[in-house]
């Protein structure tokens, strides 16, 4: 309904046309938020018309000649239809009358009918007026009876996150019967309608579902990631290593939103997810090729050293095509966020992986190669000796 609602519930339906109120006001003295509005009507007069049916019979006019006689004088019916060769819909002919003859309940009790015997009486000699008020709508969902109070997002903030956040303290603050207390809820209706509630619905909501579905979408590759890796490589330590790249990433999309002035939308989140693809593979890259030189014998730091020489140009390769694939739709209103992700993380991540994963492999891996460790060191003291 919009950006931000508020669906009130509670046992007392007056009390929760208060809360609402109340409510209204909160949002009104909230930054960026405008346009507060809730769908509760105004009061609105009626005016009823009671015939009195014993007096009309003795007149000689029946109540449905009073309906009728209103209706069309009222209304805008029309009495007959224009003949018109041209016409494509048919031409009504209404018999209106003046805006001053029908302004007040009085003026409309001086319409005339004439009566069986050929005599004139007037609406008012027929009829009782009497005002009242015109029933309001109650709106209810999932059969509970609520109260809706909207508003929008203008300005600098956007997103109805910034204005939900923080709402606790002011809903506590409201006043409310005796024994009563004030819940905040932010995905689902309340089970019971024993206190008051108000439940944050709209962009809201679609906004909360939706980080949900991409989190649990992002565990889900994470651990599908991590099972392929250890299948691969039999080993349960080194796809721990690899994804490392992962978090790496997340600090170049938080530093790519922050320069660019941008909002970490769903688009966003999905960048975030394809990227922990790209970014693992650079780790296999790496130590893929340090396990190939630790097989030929190599010692664990030379071999590290010569992963990041080789596997270096072919991993900045991969960077840069999804660099310049993402900057084609970082000027796009709607996937500017995914942009900003796949380039942001994707530079961010990949000179903290060079740096990173080898340093993180070979600090795990060192105590596996002792002896190999200490053959280089004695080496390189003989080399030293030598010179």
């Amino acid at each position: 309904m919009s950006t931000i609602v508020a669906e009130i519930y509670g046992p007392d339906y007056e009390e929760q046309i208060r809360v609402a109120d109340s409510v209204q006001s909160i949002l009104r003295n909230t930054t960026d938020v405008v346009d507060i509005d809730w769908m509760v009507e105004a009061d609105q007069t009626e005016f009823i018309y009671d015939i009195d049916r014993e007096k009309a019979m003795r007149y000689g006019i029946a109540p449905q000649q009073i309906v009728h006689t209103l209706n069309m004088a009222l209304g805008d019916r029309a009495v007959t239809h224009l003949y018109d060769e041209n016409a494509t819909e048919r031409v009504g002919i209404l018999l209106a009358l003046d805006e001053q003859e029908k302004a007040s309940p009085e003026a409309i009790a001086q319409i005339e009918i004439a009566s069986q015997q050929g005599n004139m009486v007037s609406v008012g000699d027929l009829v009782t007026i009497n005002e009242s008020t015109v029933p309001k709508s109650i709106y209810r969902k999932n059969q509970k009876r609520v109260v809706y109070v909207m508003a929008d997002m203008a300005g600098t903030l956007e997103s109805p996150v910034y204005a939900i956040l923080g709402m606790e303290e002011k809903l506590k603050e409201i006043p409310l019967p005796e024994g009563y207390k004030m819940n905040e809820l932010y995905a689902s209706q309340p089970e019971h309608e024993d206190d008051y509630t108000v439940k944050w619905d709209g962009e809201w909501q679609i906004t909360l579902e939706v980080f949900r579905d991409l989190g649990i979408a992002f565990l889900g590759v994470i651990v599908i990631i991590y099972m392929l890796i250890v299948g691969w490589f039999q080993n349960f330590k080194a796809p721990i290593v690899m994804m490392v790249a992962i978090p790496l990433s997340m600090i170049g999309i938080v530093i790519g939103h922050w320069l660019l002035g941008a909002f970490f939308t769903a688009t966003s989140f999905i960048g975030m997810i394809a990227l922990a693809g790209i970014m693992v593979r650079n780790s296999v890259l790496l130590i893929d090729f340090v396990n190939l030189r630790l097989e030929d014998g190599i010692p664990l730091k030379q071999a590290i050293l010569e992963a990041g020489a080789v596997r270096t140009t072919p991993i900045l390769l991969t960077a840069g095509t999804v660099v310049i694939g993402a900057f084609v739709i970082l000027f796009d209103p709607i996937f500017q966020g995914l942009a900003i992700s796949l380039m942001g993380g994707t530079i961010g991540s990949t000179f903290l992986t060079l740096l990173v994963v080898p340093l993180v492999y070979y600090l795990i891996m060192r105590k596996q190669y002792p002896e190999v460790e200490e053959e280089v060191v004695e080496e390189e003291k003989r080399e030293e000796k030598i010179e």
